[in-house]
């Protein structure tokens, strides 16, 4: 089983250096991978994303051993061959420690507020893949269609070996078209009630074949801390039952588990760090 987590997105505003101390404390304590959110805008003083793709850049320049990606990157955000050439330079950067998690996006108030087409997700995510996940092939990459246009295109310099993809979707038409070129899949935690049962339900109706790893994410409440994040209709899973449900959640089906932590600071990175090797 591998573990990871996921830095903060849009609980509350993080600078920098609490970033970087976050990433490296992470890394210390034996989490597997970091993973940052892909947002752009929301609402409110206290939810204030930085962008995602220059924060990675830095983030694979300060570690040295945890895979790293965005949870999920938005495809509508940037021109697809350019999102392509971006993950293929922080894998560089990161010295083959890149994961590409991918989607087609959903919050409209950001598309809306950056000018950037919300209409049609679904067929311009697919269009956008094609390009994307062809050029991480090491394709060559010509395609005219309704929503993105690429004439010739090639990753260069070569990059020295082929991204992973992450598929961040449940939707079935998405995973129709991307789950034969993908390595790996997420589920958010409210997308299967943050229960084992669920997660291995939502595993079947969908799916999901041997060969693509299946990774989920999991919340969790720390003992004694504030709640930066309140599931409705569910629960978050107790500090003292950490270790218990990743392993349950690896008997219902998951490769790997995304440690959403509430509340996510450095304390609590390194609070759940001690009890990081029971769940293994």
């Amino acid at each position: 089983m591998k573990i990871g987590i996921q830095l903060p997105e849009v609980e509350r505003e993080v600078r920098w250096p609490e970033y970087l101390a976050m990433a490296k404390a992470a890394e210390e304590v034996g989490f597997e991978s970091l993973w940052l959110g892909d947002h752009l805008l929301y609402d409110g003083p206290e939810r204030a994303p930085w962008e995602s793709w220059t924060s990675l850049s830095a983030l694979a320049a300060a570690t040295s051993a945890v895979r790293l990606g965005p949870l999920v990157a938005c495809a509508g955000f940037h021109p697809p061959a350019v999102l392509a050439k971006m993950a293929s330079t922080i894998d560089e950067i990161s010295g083959g420690r890149f994961v590409l998690g991918l989607g087609s996006g959903w919050n409209r108030r950001e598309f809306d507020a950056f000018g950037i087409p919300y209409d049609k997700r679904v067929s311009r995510f697919e269009e956008a893949f094609a390009i994307i996940s062809g050029l991480l092939r090491g394709e060559r990459v010509t395609l005219d269609g309704t929503y993105h246009r690429a004439d010739d295109v090639v990753l260069l310099p070569k990059p020295a070996r082929r991204t992973p993809i992450m598929i961040g979707s449940n939707g079935r038409r998405t995973l129709g078209f991307t789950l034969p070129h993908v390595q790996a899949w997420n589920t958010w935690w409210d997308d299967y009630h943050n229960t084992p049962e669920g997660l291995a339900k939502l595993i079947a109706e969908i799916g999901i074949p041997e060969t693509v790893s299946r990774s989920a994410c999991m919340l969790v409440q720390l003992d004694g801390e504030r709640v930066e994040r309140r599931p409705e209709g569910m629960d978050a899973v107790e500090q003292s039952r950490f270790a218990e449900h990743i392993k349950e959640l690896g008997e219902a089906g998951a490769d790997e588990v995304i440690v959403v932590a509430s509340p996510i600071t450095e304390r609590s990175i390194r609070t759940l760090g001690e009890v990081l090797p029971a769940a293994d």
